[in-house]
């Protein structure tokens, strides 16, 4: 039984039986960990849900064109900015 929607390489939502590892946010193309505190502020305030998408990793948020955190992953969006 699918309970969870991820995203796939190509930017598609598809039914996984297994939760993302990785939260984003479609409008902003960016993703990072679940327990980011900018997130969790955001979803806090109420308007991130409505545009939030989940990731099985971090390859696959990547291939769909989105971008590394800077506040959680800071490390992976340094390298991110140094290649844009």
């Amino acid at each position: 039984m699918s309970r969870y929607t991820l995203v796939d390489a190509h930017g598609r939502p598809y039914a996984s039986a297994t939760p993302g590892r990785l939260g984003g946010h479609r409008r902003n193309k960016l993703y990072g960990r679940l327990d980011c505190p900018s997130a969790m502020r955001a979803i806090a305030a109420g308007g991130y849900r409505a545009h939030r998408v989940f990731f099985a990793d971090e390859t696959v948020a990547v291939a769909a064109g989105y971008r590394p955190c800077a506040v959680c992953l800071p490390e992976e969006y340094r390298r991110w900015k140094r290649r844009h």
